[in-house]
C-alpha cells in the first residue's frame, strides 16, 4: 500500500496539468472492461483522464437491461451514450480470467454467493471452452461477444447504432503478452490490432 500511497502524495504537484478536467468531460469511448488487476484501460490503450470512459465489472459482464430494476451499469452505459456521447464502445475480455475460468470450469461457488449470482449474468456459457486452458482465450472470446450481443438490447445503444452514431468493438487482451486482438466482423475471427 505504501508505494500507492507516496504516488498519490506526489501526483497533484503539477495541478496546472489537471486545470482543463474541471471543465468536464468528453471522452469518445467507453470501455467496459473487467476489474481484475492486471488489465488497466489507460495503460492499454495509452488513454490520458477525460479520454476513455470505464465500466468495470467482474468478468466484464453486461447484465441485461431491464428498465423495472436499473443497475450501476446500464446507468453508466445510458450515461456514456446519452450525455456524453460516446462514439465507440469497447468491450475488452482478457486472458487468465477467474470468471470465465470459473464458468468454463464449472465451479462451485456457493462459498461467494454474490460472485456465483452476478456470474449468472454472463449470458450463454462459453462454447467449445477447453476447461484445461489456463488463458480461457476461446471461452474468453465467445464470452465479449455475447457481451456485445447484450449491449445491443440496450435501447439508447440500439438507437445510437441504427442511426450510425455509434460502434462497438470486441478486444481480447493477453494479460501475458501484452497484445490486443479485436473481432473482425469480416472473418468473424480475433486478430492483432
Amino acid at each position: 500500500m505504501q508505494p500507492l500511497i507516496d504516488n498519490a502524495r506526489t501526483f497533484g504537484r503539477c495541478p496546472e496539468e489537471f486545470a482543463r478536467l474541471a471543465e468536464g468531460q468528453s471522452p469518445d469511448v467507453l470501455f467496459i472492461t473487467c476489474s481484475d488487476s492486471r488489465v488497466v484501460p489507460a495503460l492499454i490503450t495509452g488513454a490520458r483522464p477525460g479520454e476513455l470512459f470505464e465500466l468495470r465489472t467482474a468478468g466484464s459482464i453486461v447484465p441485461p437491461y431491464a428498465s423495472d430494476r436499473p443497475t450501476a451499469e446500464a446507468a453508466t452505459v445510458e450515461y456514456a451514450v446519452k450525455v456524453l456521447g460516446v462514439r465507440d464502445i469497447v468491450v475488452c475480455g482478457h486472458s487468465h480470467c477467474g470468471a470465465v475460468g470459473a464458468l468454463v470450469r464449472g465451479d462451485d461457488l456457493d462459498a461467494v454467493p454474490a460472485v456465483r449470482d452476478w456470474l449468472a449474468h454472463a449470458a450463454d456459457g462459453p462454447a467449445a471452452a477447453d476447461a484445461t486452458d489456463p488463458a480461457c482465450a476461446e471461452a474468453v472470446q465467445h464470452h465479449v461477444l455475447a457481451q456485445l450481443l447484450r449491449l445491443r438490447s440496450y435501447p439508447c445503444v440500439g438507437k445510437r447504432l441504427a442511426d450510425g452514431r455509434l460502434r462497438l468493438h470486441g478486444w481480447y487482451y493477453e494479460v501475458h503478452t501484452g497484445a490486443v486482438r479485436a473481432h473482425r466482423a469480416a472473418t468473424d475471427v480475433f486478430e492483432a490490432l
